[in-house]
């Protein structure tokens, strides 16, 4: 990859998802800052150069030349020189192992391009803010901006200053498969490529250097060839399947790299410019150690481990920052008149050296943060199940030990409070300011774990414990009416179904358990630590109120009929298509009971339902699925309104568009009027994670990407339809229906789909990549139902076709265009590309299927329809799937008035471009090596080769799961 810089390698972007509005400065498509593309290209150039050298000198000659061969001939193909064929003839005798090395070289430049284009964004964002520019969309100074202009009406403002909540979710979805190790040294090359732009630009901004400079420049540059060397000698995936506590600890890597630091002062600025007082609106959660549903290896020491880890890591980053605040605050009693309530807090410090403590007596401010430090390490060593309890210790009492972050918060507030007394707003510490923040945001917990299950197992677990209490002799054969009858009766009081000797089958001690240490948590890091248990699969009352009888079994539930209390909300997970619809009814009913109304009264009267993106995509199909996500939202709006309550939605999105991904900016824009009243919760999965929240800069724009459409969606008046509404809607639900209808014709009723699907992609394959922990069916079938989200929009997405992102559309458009005849197909086709320019929803649902079809080359996906065994199969659906995209293509083009995809994206259609060329040799060698690999190869290396096509695959797309 030394030759990088020959001229077939043109400038790549690979755009944020959350970053909107940088690269579309001019409505005529013409970028005024083109200038800042060759920093990029010298960038690429850079990194690819020396990636090169360290194959040639790692692998050989040899290597390096089948490498550089399969790249000009990628490129070559690209532009018509070239056959397929060609790059596939280049690795059809060569043995699994000599590929492995061309395989991971193509994989680390997708790596290395993308720390590239990442910088490159941030460049961008320089000059963009530096030619005096307004903000763009997703910057919290434009939505500031906006607010001040519109006036948003003093009601609807007071409500959100008092909701509003912002909270990214992590899961454990890595379609991602990078290691730690990896992870670590990308960030370490992406520093380094910070720090040798600004050498190169030079201080004075003009690109003038020194001596001094030029050498610090040569060893930078040394520094990021001898990252790229740890790179090339780290193995790229795991060679065990990662268990739940590595997912854990790689999630907690996030905060530890960004969100600790980040989220504090961003809740400042939001709280001082909102008017929201001491309320932290961006809050972290996490699912990773409390999802169960359909993974097995979720125990309640799982839970206890990922509580206390938490809680560990957050201890620490206490511990540091009130070291350095004690040295940032040597103030003396000599100079500064110091408050009576400082005094107070800084003399209950007792130090077993005397002489030490003299010597502090003239600095009461220090002595002040180590009076807090102890009171810390004092709760820390409180408990012998708590984390950190091998930390260091300050002399201390027990008894003196935090018992809540409130009283933490009073002795900070204590010490801000008498700083600005000393000197005003300027002398106060803006650490103490962070510290306070985080404090309010953290606790003592760091991140909120949701607990998740799916109501089949509630149901077969209170079967056993209604049978073994004598309360139910079958409770699963009773009818929806008596079961609901019979929950509320048992959660009008406290008493537990069984006593603590009870034996239990495996599968309700696990689930008891899981509780339990879910309740041991609550007891040692307060209710923040577990505020959700979110059911999957809820289709009826008695699914949402099932796992209330589990909570009041650990205590975490009290069945006062009148008052009932839980610090847990139920959520109930609306997935399927029919579940959606079924969402309002099932909330009415729900809130019609008195007790369960009474207990949301209890919580706020705030009611929050996860709405699920990947399961409806795959049951309806991409049109369909986004359409019923509306209505629902819609629907379960007016439910709430009906009852009074504060509906809050938690959207269960994956990194693919076919799975809700997408900007994330313009995705909660696009929610219908009145869905998001100041409050989101969204979940953030596989690589999207680390694309966005792997470095400080990117974390903090993507989360203030969250909160500025979140403010704006729930304050301004973003729809846009007005009286055009009615017929918006009736012409969406009719797509929609075409939509579904083309959808299921191929992948739930066409005989030979099953087929097609499990043998054309590597469906099978994933199941053995280390990825996850958790298994890729939810059962052990062939069923497109039973079958995660995650492997079916990573299967399509490492064959190139991108199903769920836009099968069944074309056909669904061009029906409803040609549905009254020629004459009115005119007609028809503008009110759609009115619709598109006018409603938000029709614009990004459109918009993101066009940048996911950009992704998507039905050539490389034939030759994957070649592995299908019964040859005919793979040939006529591989002609269905190849035909309805170019007709989605098509009608898409029409619509949006744009004569290619990207049109309106033209940092991605760059990247598309550019970059993609090298996905060829990736996707060629993975048909190459499934084919070897179902043949019987047993040869390691092609088990090991396929794997690592898969990450290099995943780690160009970005956002393939």
């Amino acid at each position: 990859m030394a030759d990088i810089t020959q001229s077939d390698q043109r400038p790549t972007e690979q755009p944020n998802a959350d970053q909107p509005g940088v690269d579309q400065l001019a409505p005529d498509g013409v970028d005024p800052l083109e200038d800042a593309v060759r920093p990029l290209r010298d960038d690429v150039r850079f990194l690819g150069a020396l990636l090169g050298d360290t194959v040639r000198e790692q692998a050989g000659q040899r290597i390096f030349d089948l490498v550089e061969t399969a790249r000009r001939t990628a490129f070559a193909v690209r532009r018509s020189e070239a056959d397929r064929d060609e790059v596939a003839a280049l690795f059809t005798d060569v043995p699994a192992a000599e590929v492995i090395p061309v395989i991971r070289a193509f994989s680390l430049f997708a790596l290395l391009a993308n720390v590239a284009e990442d910088l490159h964004q941030e460049r961008r964002r320089r000059i963009h803010t530096a030619a005096g520019s307004p903000p763009p969309d997703g910057d919290l100074e434009a939505t500031w901006a906006r607010l001040a202009e519109t006036e948003p009406g003093a009601d609807k403002l007071e409500t959100v200053r008092s909701t509003a909540r912002v909270v990214p979710v992590l899961t454990a979805h890595p379609t991602e498969t990078r290691r730690r190790s990896v992870f670590e040294i990308t960030r370490r090359v992406l520093d380094l490529m910070r720090r040798r732009d600004a050498l190169r630009t030079g201080s004075d901004g003009a690109g003038h250097r020194d001596r001094v400079t030029d050498a610090e420049l040569e060893q930078v540059e040394q520094d990021i060839r001898r990252q790229v060397l740890t790179l090339w000698q780290t193995a790229i995936i795991r060679s065990q399947r990662p268990r739940i506590e590595d997912e854990v600890l790689g999630g907690l890597q996030y905060h530890e790299a960004t969100l600790i630091d980040v989220i504090p002062p961003l809740n400042a600025e939001i709280a001082d410019r909102l008017g929201s007082g001491d309320r932290p609106v961006v809050r972290p959660g996490s699912w990773i150690g409390g999802d169960r549903d359909g993974n097995p290896y979720v125990t309640g020491d799982v839970v206890r481990f990922a509580t206390e880890q938490a809680a560990e890591l957050l201890h620490r980053h206490y511990t540091a920052e009130l070291r350095l605040l004690e040295r940032e605050l040597p103030l003396s009693r000599r100079v500064v008149d110091v408050p009576p309530e400082l005094s107070d807090l800084a003399d209950s410090l007792v130090e077993a050296d005397e002489e030490l403590a003299a010597a502090r007596e003239d600095v009461p401010f220090r002595r002040a943060v180590r009076v807090v430090r102890r009171r810390l390490a004092a709760r820390v060593r409180s408990s012998s199940s708590s984390p950190g309890s091998s930390s260091p210790a300050i002399g201390h009492d027990d008894d003196e030990a935090y018992t809540s972050p409130a009283e933490m918060l009073a002795d900070l507030d204590v010490i801000d409070a008498a700083l600005g007394s000393c000197g005003g707003d300027l002398a106060r510490s803006p650490r103490l300011r962070d510290l306070r923040w985080a404090v309010r945001t953290f606790g003592f917990h760091l991140q909120a774990l949701d607990m998740r299950q799916n109501s089949e197992s509630h149901e077969e677990v209170l079967t056993e414990l209604f049978a073994l209490a004598g309360v139910s002799e079958d409770y699963s054969a009773l009818d929806e009416e008596a079961r609901v009858e019979l929950l509320l009766r048992e959660l009008s009081h406290d008493r537990p179904l069984l006593g603590p000797r009870a034996e239990l089958s495996e599968l309700a001690a696990k689930e008891l358990g899981v509780m339990r240490a879910a309740a041991a948590a609550v007891d040692l890091l307060g209710p923040e630590v577990v505020p959700h248990y979110i059911v999957s699969m809820c289709g009826t009352v008695s699914d949402l109120l099932e796992p209330a009888v589990l909570l009041r079994e650990v205590g975490l539930f009290s069945g006062d009929p009148a008052e009932p209390r839980s610090s847990v909300r139920l959520i109930p997970l609306l997935e399927t298509i029919d579940d959606l619809a079924a969402g309002p009814d099932i909330l009415d009913a729900a809130l019609a009971i008195p007790q369960f109304r009474a207990l949301i009264r209890a919580q706020g009267d705030v009611l929050e339902v996860m709405l699920g993106y990947s399961d409806s995509n795959k049951d309806g199909g991409y049109l369909a699925a986004n359409w019923a996500l509306y209505q629902a939202e819609r629907d379960l709006a007016e439910a709430a309104t009906r009852a009074g309550v504060h509906l809050r939605y938690f959207h269960g999105r994956g990194g693919a568009v076919g799975r809700g991904g997408g900007n994330s900016y313009e995705a909660i824009l696009a929610q219908p009027p009145g869905a998001v009243q100041g409050a989101l919760r969204i979940t953030e999965q596989g690589e999207v994670i680390s694309a966005k929240y792997s470095e400080p800069r990117r974390a903090r724009r993507n989360l203030e990407a969250l909160v500025a459409a979140t403010l704006e969606a729930s304050l301004l008046d973003v729809e846009g339809l007005g009286e055009r509404a009615g017929e918006a809607y009736g012409v969406m639900a009719e797509l929609a229906r075409l939509g579904r209808a083309a959808y299921a014709s191929l992948v739930h009723d066409d005989p030979g789909f099953i087929e097609y699907f499990t043998t054309s992609t590597p469906v099978a394959e994933i199941g053995e990549l280390n990825i996850g922990s958790r298994p890729s069916s939810r059962k052990q079938t062939s069923s497109v139902e039973d079958l995660r989200a995650i492997p079916w929009v990573l299967s399509w997405s490492q064959s190139r076709v991108m199903l769920p992102g836009w099968f069944g559309v074309g056909t669904a458009l061009r029906q409803w265009v040609d549905a009254e005849g020629e004459a009115a197909a005119g007609e028809r086709l503008a009110t759609l590309r009115r619709l598109n320019d006018d409603w938000p929803f029709l614009r990004t649902t459109l918009s993101n299927m066009a940048q996911v079809m950009a992704k998507a080359d039905m050539g490389l996906a034939g030759r994957y329809a070649e592995l299908v065994p019964d040859a005919e199969v793979g040939r006529r659906i591989h002609g269905v799937l190849t035909d309805e995209f170019e007709l989605t293509r098509e009608m898409l083009l029409e619509i949006m008035g744009q004569e290619t995809l990207l049109d309106d994206n033209p940092a991605l259609a760059r990247s598309v471009r550019n970059r993609f060329p090298y996905l060829e040799p990736l996707n060629v060698l993975q048909v190459e090596l499934l084919r070897r690999y179902r043949a019987g190869d047993s040869d390691p290396a092609v088990r090991t080769g396929i794997q690592l096509t898969m990450n290099g695959l995943a780690t160009a797309l970005r956002n393939s799961g």
